[in-house]
């Protein structure tokens, strides 16, 4: 039985000027194409202009989580991708 997790990632921009409507419909295609589903996005306010995006997804329990971070650090003018919650889903 396959379970699933819910995750959120932290998406960190290289600058202000960076294109975060961009950067969301970019990880999107890495995700949906790496398997998550449900993916979401909130924009939150950093410090001096600078925006970070949280996704939240849905992820297959057995998919090794090194995936999204290499897959979303890759992005065009994204500085870093952390994972700050995994936790499972019930229901």
């Amino acid at each position: 039985m396959t379970g699933i997790v819910a995750v959120i990632v932290k998406i960190l921009p290289d600058s202000v000027e960076a294109n975060l409507d961009q950067i969301e419909k970019s990880a999107k295609q890495v995700l949906e194409k790496e398997g998550a589903k449900n993916i979401s996005f909130e924009q939150e306010e950093i410090a001096f202009g600078l925006k970070s995006i949280k996704v939240k997804f849905a992820w297959p329990e057995e998919k090794s989580t090194d995936i999204i971070d290499n897959s979303l650090a890759k992005i065009k003018n994204v500085t870093s991708a952390q994972i700050e919650d995994y936790r499972r889903a019930f229901g």
